[in-house]
């Protein structure tokens, strides 16, 4: 409308002479609309939208019409009956998973609802068993070429990956801002496999293109995020279950984390990168969308005795914020520096690759931070931090949360914030306000709880981890 017409208009100029707007316009980005924003789903949602105009918004808040596109996964159709859907880039995936007895549905509410008892049940699954989740909203990008070392190098903060493993990669802007954290893997020599998450895809897929035209590197580029599904099978007993599918040794020796290969599970051909974003042991598996209805079988099959059970997005980010991970969009984005972040092992200030941004990095690690983000435990009642409250200190607003969820291994809620650097010790108190009321908090040493690599590292040195 009218009424955002002249902030739009300055920030497009900005973009335009600095190569960045000044601040993080995901919302406004014409790339998180794809083909799949179809004339008929265009008229659904404005229609929804225009009678959502003075609607209370809530927390994890879900609109349907126009739903589903054409963009669902090769699971869809097996589980969404099962499951509260959530649309996330045109897609549609599980949010949280039904039992019987469960209060089933879209139950919107400012406070816990009815999807918080069958998310316990989900993380006790995958820290005590195995669970398998949809992650096909994912976008995939395939990178090859003679130019390809060369591009990915100047285009990400980490070094780029050996043949055949994987690493989590920055792409920053010209002014040492995260546009962008993806999981490269080096498949073949000169071959490389890009992941990002649903909400980026097209975000990141043009930044990289315009890099590739600007400096004229002889590269290919395939987008593969329509075709290709990707299942997480992770937990204590995933190794167990892959491994009656396939003769590869899955062994910690043989398939060691960050690792990526060719296996076939059953009969399906996959990528397979031991990785995790539970945190915990666990597979991404990547196929082709027509083949994950037999590999998801195959999988559950092999699973029975060890107790197999799916899980969705909500345990997901309770399990990615007990073991200190960062998410894109939350607590990193166009907003904020990889050093105020906590993410300097992912950057590599000394690689001799002149990165996009490595420059202003430099700066702003001499120049010092003002601010950094802090782990969070809050003593709260019936409600959980989501992102975005207030954090207080001496009466005064100091700083915000950025994400947060409950804990269902300490029993209360955790939150990553953003404070100013004096405020960021380990023990200091604070306040989150929520729905108006300030609950006290206090940083706490992350993670909240170690993750399966760390475990297993300490254990061999005969150390007792925290679970």
């Amino acid at each position: 409308g009218i009424i955002h017409a002249g902030g739009i208009g300055k920030y497009l100029s900005d973009w335009i002479l600095e190569g960045e707007p000044p601040f993080d316009l995901i919302e406004l980005d014409p790339n998180r609309y794809g083909k799949w924003t179809t004339t008929d789903y265009t008229a659904a949602k404005a229609r929804e939208s225009y009678g959502f105009n003075n609607i209370v918004g809530y927390p994890k808040e879900e609109r349907f019409a126009g739903r589903p596109t054409e963009r669902t996964s090769g699971l869809y159709d097996l589980l969404k009956s099962k499951c509260s859907m959530g649309f996330h880039a045109g897609w549609e995936q599980p949010h949280w998973f039904y039992k019987p007895g469960d209060e089933t549905g879209y139950k919107p509410s400012f406070r816990r609802t009815n999807w918080f008892d069958p998310v316990g049940r989900e993380y006790k699954q995958v820290m005590e068993k195995v669970g398998v989740i949809d992650l096909s909203p994912f976008g995939k990008f395939k990178v090859k070429g003679t130019d390809s070392i060369k591009l990915l190098d100047h285009l990400f903060a980490n070094v780029v990956p050996k043949v055949g493993t994987t690493n989590i990669s920055h792409m920053l802007t010209p002014r040492g801002k995260v546009y962008a954290e993806l999981t490269v893997s080096q498949l073949y020599p000169g071959e490389f496999m890009l992941v990002t998450g649903s909400g980026s895809e097209l975000h990141d897929l043009r930044w990289i293109e315009e890099k590739v035209i600007r400096d004229c590197y002889k590269v290919e580029i395939e987008n593969m995020t329509d075709e290709m599904g990707v299942l997480g099978v992770a937990g204590p007993y995933a190794r167990q279950v892959l491994q009656k599918l396939t003769n590869e040794d899955l062994s910690d020796g043989s398939f060691k984390f960050l690792q990526s290969r060719h296996l076939k599970l059953s009969d399906t051909s996959v990528i397979a990168i031991r990785i995790s974003y539970t945190g915990e042991l666990g597979w991404e598996l990547y196929h082709r969308k027509e083949d994950s209805v037999a590999l998801y079988s195959a999988i559950m099959e092999a699973g029975q005795k060890e107790g197999i059970d799916n899980f969705g997005t909500y345990a997901l980010n309770t399990l990615r914020l007990e073991k200190g991970f960062r998410a894109w969009g939350a607590e990193m984005n166009c907003d904020t520096n990889p050093l105020e972040a906590g993410l300097e092992y992912f950057v590599k200030l000394n690689k001799p690759a002149d990165f996009t941004g490595k420059q202003a990095l430099k700066q702003i690690k001499e120049k010092g931070l003002k601010r950094r983000l802090v782990y969070l435990m809050v003593k709260t009642d019936d409600v959980d931090p989501e992102g975005n409250e207030s954090v207080w200190h001496n009466g005064k607003v100091i700083g915000n949360t950025t994400s947060g969820s409950f804990s269902y291994s300490a029993q209360q809620s955790l939150a990553f914030a953003y404070v100013p650097t004096e405020l960021n010790k380990v023990g200091q108190k604070l306040e989150v306000e929520i729905l108006g009321k300030n609950y006290p908090a206090t940083i706490i040493q992350e993670p909240l709880v170690l993750t399966e690599p760390t475990r297993k590292r300490l254990q061999r040195k005969g150390e007792s981890p925290k679970i």
